[in-house]
């Protein structure tokens, strides 16, 4: 089959096609593409375990802001890449999908300049307010510096991987997700303990093993765009910037971006809450709160092709085949999250010895887990939903949803912890609560017609 057949393909299977099997079609790449990542999250705290319990709650400092670097760039505005390229390619526009794809690059390039500016800067008080202290808040700089001194790559990367997704191929962005992640298994014990000529840089090796890992996914999605092997004709041309596209991208990427800036200000809350109890308290903590993370990309996995299927057909004025999409995709995410949220809670330990075997930080994250881990189902769900509502271009209700979330957490937490005194029981009941009322509140608008003026 030609380039030009299969992309022809895969358009007329999202907008024609047996709505169920064309998601998980589409899911299925980006599922095991993404359990490499999985793996990686798990195993960046195995590797940095071993240095002992300081670097672990450094890295547990620097977590939030790395993921929400992570979320912005792959799920803020690379969502609202993938969104505006899809829509364009549904109406049968890719001249403007091309020129779209354009923009969201520049403003890839942008905001990872920003990133790389801002965190060296400002990341140390950020640390401290978050309950960082030496030596723990030095291992954090650490790592914190080398990753977000090279933020840009990470955000191309992102955003390339993005604008392929837009065009319904969901297989080379997965690709690279494995080979990238197989990759940094091998790089980064090498740049952390050091081997042979190999310096030994610590913490800060994990970060140095990202951003190589990061640039040459960049490279090689940079290169398939400029092949003309794909649905955006992306090609070396002269580029200005353009009001119009910028404010289409713009639009659903500055609330989607907020989105997550509000997730991870929750856990920057509760982690600062935690820290509270004392550094063993804030390792087991952080190492049990990556559990969540590894929700994320599973959500990614359906949420990308959720947000490619639902913007292919609202471009082409199939609201009521988006709205059903929407729907099987958000129960499936919720039923496997729910599922691995309900082991967690069973047996804890299974999770949290495979990073540590001191006693005081195993007890403190097998107890969040028993707790908050029944209300997992509940966070895939609003996962899930977040990316169709990018696809459908309506990003209020999930960014009401996150401030739903980040209001429970921040106060009902202040009120648990000092208020009235509570252990960390009484602070964890709080965070599974902000699970449930971020994902009721955007299925509720979903279920109420929030979708009704697209």
């Amino acid at each position: 089959m030609s380039p030009a057949a299969a992309v022809a393909g895969r358009t007329r299977a999202m907008l024609e096609g047996p709505l169920a099997p064309t998601l998980f079609r589409m899911a299925t790449p980006n599922v095991l593409g993404l359990a490499a990542t999985t793996v990686v999250i798990g195993y960046d705290g195995y590797i940095v375990g071993r240095l002992g319990p300081e670097p672990l709650a450094g890295i547990a400092l620097v977590l939030p802001l790395a993921m929400l670097m992570t979320q912005m760039s792959a799920g803020g505005m690379g969502g609202a890449a993938t969104a505006v390229v899809a829509r364009a390619l549904g109406a049968g526009r890719r001249d403007e999908a091309a020129d779209l794809a354009r923009h969201a690059l520049a403003v890839a390039v942008a905001l990872g300049l920003a990133f790389g500016m801002l965190m060296p800067a400002a990341g140390a008080g950020i640390y401290v307010v978050m309950g960082g202290r030496a030596p723990a808040l030095d291992a954090a700089l650490s790592y914190s510096d080398v990753l977000f001194g090279g933020a840009v790559v990470v955000w191309l990367a992102n955003i390339l991987a993005a604008v392929v997704r837009g065009g319904g191929n969901m297989v080379l962005p997965s690709v690279m997700l494995a080979g990238s992640a197989c990759l940094h298994l091998a790089l980064c014990p090498l740049l952390v303990f050091g081997w042979g000529p190999v310096p030994a840089l610590g913490i800060a090796g994990a970060a140095a093993s990202t951003l190589t890992t990061s640039a040459i996914t960049a490279a090689v999605l940079l290169a398939h765009l400029l092949s003309g092997r794909n649905a955006v004709p992306l090609r070396p041309e002269a580029f200005r910037l353009r009001t119009a596209p910028l404010r289409a991208i713009l639009r659903i990427g500055v609330p989607a971006s907020f989105s997550p800036v509000i997730s991870n200000l929750s856990i920057a809350v509760a982690t600062a809450l935690v820290g509270t109890y004392g550094t063993a308290a804030l390792a087991g903590y952080g190492l049990a709160a990556r559990l969540e993370y590894v929700m994320v990309p599973i959500a990614f996995g359906f949420g990308t092709a959720l947000t490619t299927l639902v913007a292919t057909n609202m471009g082409a004025g199939q609201q009521a085949r988006a709205l059903r999409a929407a729907w099987a995709g958000g129960f499936t995410v919720a039923g496997i999250t729910g599922a691995i949220g309900v082991a967690a809670a069973l047996w804890p330990g299974i999770w949290m010895n495979r990073f540590t075997e001191t006693p005081e930080v195993v007890a403190f994250g097998s107890h969040y887990l028993r707790i908050v881990g029944g209300c997992y189902g509940f966070f895939g769900l609003g996962l899930a939903l977040f990316f169709a509502f990018q696809g459908a271009g309506r990003m209020f209700w999930p960014l009401a949803g996150s401030l739903a979330r980040l209001g429970i957490v921040a106060g009902g937490g202040w009120l648990a912890v000092f208020g009235f005194g509570g252990g960390p029981a009484a602070f964890f009941a709080v965070v599974a609560a902000s699970f449930a009322a971020y994902a009721l509140t955007i299925a509720g608008a979903l279920r109420l017609g929030a979708w009704a003026r697209s």
